[in-house]
């Protein structure tokens, strides 16, 4: 069989879609990790990156750290966290928002940096305060550039969430652990069409978030 015939064979399958191990149920706790996972990098990454691209300074330290963040084999992180701290979520959050901090810190970091500096003097001119300078002026603007930092991170987390199944949790993974384990293939290119599947809708919602928050002023200047 082929890949296309493994994918029919999986979705048209009535199992697959009911119980605890059904596709909605698998696609939400997947979804769960991956939200969780995006909400403490960002939470992490972009103040720093937003102050540190404010001030200019550190540029540098950041950029050291975010590359040894990134050199980290993300499975072997999820093996030391297992031997560590044991089952649970805690082993898989930590090596997931180890790998999305540095594209939310780095790309935070340079889109404020990017930003016009002529309404920014103009606002210190006017006695604006720097965290409304910040805030109201050099946000706005890098909006785009911070946006696709989230969306490089989620793209990552979604795609990398799959190793919570290594450790008996759930999610899409585990269609791919266990289909491996059982040599049954249907299920492992069920697994992984679905994290496809949930990539490009990340993508989708990426897209639409931007055209919502970033004001048409901004995205015409980034067109052109």
């Amino acid at each position: 069989m082929n890949v296309l015939n493994f994918m029919q064979s999986f979705f048209s399958d009535g199992s697959h879609w009911h119980g605890y191990d059904g596709i909605p149920q698998r696609v939400w706790e997947h979804l769960q990790y991956s939200a969780a996972a995006l909400v403490i990098a960002a939470a992490i990454g972009l103040p720093i990156g937003l102050v540190t691209g404010h001030t200019g300074r550190g540029g540098n330290a950041l950029a050291f750290v975010s590359a040894g963040a990134r050199a980290l084999p993300t499975f072997g992180l999820l093996v030391l966290m297992f031997v560590w701290l044991g089952l649970g979520i805690l082993p898989v959050m930590i090596p997931l928002v180890v790998l999305a901090i540095p594209p939310v810190l780095i790309t935070t970091y340079e889109a404020i940096r990017s930003v016009d500096p002529s309404p920014v003097d103009a606002a210190r001119g006017m006695g604006m305060a720097e965290g409304k300078i910040l805030l109201q002026v050099e946000v706005p603007a890098a909006l785009p550039l911070i946006l696709s930092g989230l969306r490089s991170a989620a793209i990552q987390i979604v795609s990398t969430a799959t190793i919570a199944a290594y450790v008996s949790l759930g999610g899409v993974g585990r269609y791919i652990v266990d289909g491996l384990y059982q040599r049954d293939y249907e299920k492992v290119v069920g697994g992984a069409a679905l994290i496809a599947v949930l990539a490009l809708l990340v993508l989708v919602l990426f897209w639409a978030v931007g055209r919502v928050a970033v004001s048409p002023g901004v995205r015409r200047r980034r067109a052109a």
